[in-house]
Parts: C-alpha cells; sequence; structure tokens
C-alpha cells in the first residue's frame, strides 16, 4: 500500500476550516421578511410530521458526499456524525470518551491497542470486527483514494496495523503523537464496512453503510436528505424515528423556515438574524464558543513586515471591538491570542494588544516607518472579509499607512498566497480536534510553508523545536506548559492580526429537546427529542 503524501491535501485543511466558520450575509433582513407563528396548510404539515417523530434540521449547503473518506467539510461531517461511528468521540467539552471501542491502552510511544465492544451491527446488519477497523484506516489512507482528510491520520503507520482478535486491533504510529485519540474522534476517520464499500463503488458516498444512531434513507441532491432511525444501534434506539437535513443556502430563509415550521434547527444563524430568532417566543437561540480563530495574515518575507516592530505596531493601531460588533454583530468576541478559548491548552493569559496609538508611532518610527507606508490586504470575495479589510483600512489610515483592497477570486487567492504573493490577507481557521497541536502547527512551523497552513512564512526556531515537542510529550500538564509558551512568543511577534475567535449560533423550535451544541459544528443528533 503506497502512503499518503500530506502536502497537496493540507489544502483541504484550510478549506474545511473556511466552511466551518464563514457566516455569510451582513444586510440588515427587510421587514416582509419577518415571518409569524405557522398557520394554515404549513401547521398542518408540521404537525403531521412531528406526530411521525421526524425531525428536520437546515443548513447552509448541501453534502458533497456521505463517504467519510469523500470529505473534509462541515456540511457533510454534520450529516455522516449521525450515519458512522469513531473508534473514539468527544463531547461537548471536546474531551474523550469510549465510542465503538470501550476502552484502549497506551502499550508505548508509539502503539496503541483498542478494545471494540461487541455485537455492534453496520446498518447492512453485519457485525464490527477490528478488520473493519484496519480497512477503513488502510482506505483512508490509501493514495489511490485521494481522500482530502487523509492528512488526520498521516502519522499511521498503517501498514502494520495488527489484528489480535475479531474485538482487539493495535495501532502503530510512525512516531510518538500525543493527540493521536483526537485525531481517531475525527469524521473521517469514521468505520465503514467493507463488504458495503465493494457493494457500491465510487457511488458508496450516495449509498453509505455505517454504525451510526441513524442509518441512510434519500437524497434529493440539492436540496435534501432522509434518514431514518437505525433500532439495533450500540447505544440504543435514537430520539426521533426520522431525521432529514435540508440545504437552505441563504441566511434568512433559513430563519424564515425556523419560523414557519419547515425546519425545526437551523445551523449557523447568521448574525443580523441573532436578535430576530432570540426574541421569537417560540424559538431558542442557542450560542457556545467554537474552535474557530479569524485573523489577517502578514507576509514576514516582504517589507516593512518582516520587521516586528512594524506588525506589533499595526496590531496596537487596531480596536478589534468595533469589527466584532459591526461586522459579527457580537457574534464571537475578540481574539487574544491564536487559539480560540474552547480549544485544549489555549492561553488566555497570554499579554494581548489592546488599542493604543501612542505605542503604535512609537513602533512605526523605530522602525524608520514615521511617515506610514502603502500595502495590499487580500481577501476572497466573502462580504464579511471585505467589511473588515475596509474597517482596518479606515483605522490604519490614522497611523498613516494607506492600505489597498484586493478582492481575489476564491482559488486564485489561496494558490497565490501559498506561493507568498501577498502582503497582508484575511483567512480562518478551525480546530477541528479541539487540540492545540491541530490549531498550531500547521499555521506556525517552519515547515509548513505555503499551502501547508503557514501562510505567513512565519519562523521561529524556539516555535519549531515546542511545536514538535508538544507532539512527543504525553503529560498534559507539560504540554499545556508548552503551549502557552509558543502563544506567547507567537503573540509578542505578531505574524497575525489577532481578529476573532468564533461562535456557534443554533436556532431550535421550542419542542426540541436535549440538543447539545458542539464546538466542532458536528453536532451528535442521538439523544435529541421531540416534546409532546
Amino acid at each position: 500500500m503506497k502512503k499518503f503524501n500530506k502536502k497537496p491535501f493540507w489544502l483541504a485543511i484550510v478549506l474545511s476550516g473556511l466552511l466551518v466558520f464563514t457566516l455569510t450575509g451582513c444586510g440588515e433582513p427587510d421587514v416582509e421578511d419577518e415571518a409569524e407563528a405557522p398557520e394554515g396548510e404549513e401547521e398542518e404539515e408540521m404537525e403531521e410530521r412531528l406526530e411521525e417523530d421526524h425531525l428536520v434540521v437546515a443548513q447552509g449547503a448541501d453534502a458533497p458526499t456521505l463517504d467519510p473518506i469523500g470529505e473534509n467539510d462541515q456540511p457533510s461531517a454534520r450529516i455522516t456524525e449521525q450515519i458512522f461511528d469513531t473508534l473514539v468521540e468527544q463531547d461537548e467539552n471536546m474531551e474523550v470518551q469510549p465510542g465503538l471501542a470501550e476502552d484502549w491502552e497506551q502499550i508505548d510511544d508509539t502503539t496503541y491497542e483498542f478494545y471494540l465492544r461487541e455485537g455492534v451491527k453496520f446498518h447492512n446488519g453485519e457485525e464490527l470486527t477490528a478488520e473493519d477497523v484496519k480497512y477503513s484506516y488502510q482506505r483512508l489512507l490509501d493514495e489511490d483514494e485521494a481522500s482530502p482528510g487523509a492528512f488526520i491520520l498521516e502519522m499511521v503507520d498503517v501498514d502494520n496495523i495488527e489484528i489480535v482478535d475479531d474485538y482487539t486491533v493495535q495501532i502503530p504510529l510512525e512516531e510518538p503523537f500525543a493527540p493521536i485519540l483526537y485525531h481517531l474522534g475525527h469524521s473521517v476517520t469514521a468505520i465503514v464496512n467493507e463488504d458495503a464499500v465493494e457493494e457500491h463503488g465510487d457511488d458508496f458516498g450516495q449509498n453509505p453503510v455505517g454504525t451510526g444512531p441513524f442509518k441512510f434513507d434519500d437524497w434529493d441532491i440539492g436540496n435534501r436528505i432522509d434518514l431514518v432511525s437505525f433500532d439495533d444501534h450500540w447505544r440504543g434506539e435514537a430520539g426521533v424515528e426520522q431525521l432529514s437535513f435540508r440545504n437552505i443556502e441563504e441566511d434568512t430563509n433559513r430563519t424564515i423556515e425556523l419560523e414557519t415550521g419547515g425546519a425545526d434547527i437551523i445551523y449557523d444563524v447568521a448574525p443580523t438574524d441573532l436578535e430576530r430568532v432570540e426574541d421569537h417566543e417560540e424559538l431558542t437561540l442557542l450560542r457556545e464558543p467554537n474552535l474557530s480563530t479569524e485573523y489577517i495574515g502578514f507576509n514576514i518575507d516582504k517589507e516593512p513586515f518582516d520587521d516586528e516592530r512594524v506588525r506589533q505596531a499595526i496590531n496596537y493601531a487596531l480596536d478589534m471591538e468595533p469589527i466584532v460588533e459591526g461586522v459579527y454583530y457580537g457574534l464571537g468576541e475578540p481574539a487574544r491570542s491564536p487559539l480560540a478559548p474552547a480549544v485544549v491548552h489555549n492561553n488566555q493569559d497570554v499579554k494581548s494588544y489592546e488599542q493604543d496609538m501612542e505605542r503604535a508611532e512609537e513602533l512605526l518610527a523605530e522602525a524608520g516607518y514615521e511617515d506610514g507606508f502603502e500595502a495590499e490586504i487580500w481577501t476572497n470575495d466573502q462580504q464579511q472579509r471585505q467589511d473588515i479589510a475596509e474597517m482596518v483600512q479606515g483605522q490604519l489610515s490614522q497611523l498613516g499607512i494607506d492600505l489597498n483592497i484586493s478582492i481575489r477570486e476564491w482559488g486564485t487567492y489561496l494558490e497565490e498566497t501559498a506561493q507568498g504573493e501577498h502582503d497582508m490577507f484575511i483567512l480562518g481557521w478551525v480546530s477541528v480536534t479541539g487540540d492545540a497541536d491541530y490549531g498550531l502547527y500547521s499555521l506556525f512551523h517552519g515547515d509548513e510553508h505555503g499551502a501547508a497552513g503557514n501562510r505567513t512564512f512565519y519562523d521561529n526556531d524556539r516555535v519549531d523545536e515546542l511545536l514538535d515537542e508538544g507532539r512527543r510529550t504525553f503529560d498534559e500538564d507539560e504540554r499545556a506548559e508548552i503551549y502557552a509558551e509558543i502563544q506567547e512568543i507567537v503573540t509578542e511577534e505578531a505574524p497575525w492580526i489577532f481578529t476573532q475567535v468564533g461562535e456557534e449560533a443554533v436556532g431550535t423550535r421550542d419542542f426540541v429537546e436535549n440538543f447539545t451544541i458542539n464546538p466542532a459544528g458536528h453536532h451528535d443528533l442521538f439523544e435529541v427529542t421531540i416534546a409532546d
């Protein structure tokens, strides 16, 4: 079996991170868009659906595929979360919990042994065994499959996975990797059934077979995906009999569907609709910090951004409060460091930047730019990022910095920032596993320049040493100290303008019970019920 080369696919991290984080739409909804409680036919349809114990969830995009290894995007993961299981799972606090493996043991620094639950059934009736785990991981890492999520298990020595018995599997690593359990809970590592994959071939993504609490029923491409409860699931029966995911791209239309009864849960409530949902007497707005960070990066290989005093001056010159309020309508909060507060080993005690124009002017003068300079900031055509660029442009003009805004086509934007052709750029990142390694290594390690994630071309030998040490260190207290120091160094040297940490915003009808937000956005719907 050919080993997977990670470099071409690190772009997928950025893509998935942005899909998780992007919240479209900045204009206030028109008055005529306001909808009342469901009436007439809509109310009858909703009541009939609820009598059938049928829950409808709406999100902003259709899933490209329901094959776990074929996706590394949020819309797909939110659905595959219901159809498939992983060896371990992460709860709403991002803590690792047993999944298909009821227990595990670390044999040595590079070997883990997992003990599977007995009697777990796939949706086609076959029983889960250790062979299914080996097959799933080999399939994920097979170069011919070209999975955009293969990097998640790139550290696994997949050719030497050992089947101890039907319910015991040993997973060796190429080198010590402390956050391996976080990675084994990622949606792309879901366990699939070999017979089902062989039966459906390239169409497995449209005919998924897993061990999850819901099984696939129907797919109206571009419109909705229907699932039904899998009564033989190892956790028992799900809270509802039927579960549908609707694709409603426009933010305000999702809100209207929630108000009129066309959806029971909507993901990614737009910032402009937060108050609208919160004030509705039959709706509930749920908000929790998520794992995303929005940032403005400098190309530190280019003057004047190769001087950290210039980067620090810009951070001191900017006030992020009006940006968060004006662009995100208060969704999330200003970022203090590279990691969101929900990420394990984040350091919120790091000394961050508060607006101080006097200090900004001093630093700029020390660097030889007391009269300012001209530069360019790039963004893609997402309206919120354009709004951020304009607000930053306005604030930096007070420092004599003439910032020109360039809006780029998405593919070109990613390609050219990977090649280092930019001065400044705006992007987002989601630490999907919930661990600091995922949120720091690819963004700040010197080996990860360009498409791998480090588009600032930041390079610091001490940070590289600490990032490598963090991967090898298994004591969590020691890891916390390592990542705290990394965040202090990076914040001090300021390859970023620390912009915003995000927030999950979910709207529900008032009869929806037991819904819990997952900070990664992969909300588990197993326990959700419809009140009588």
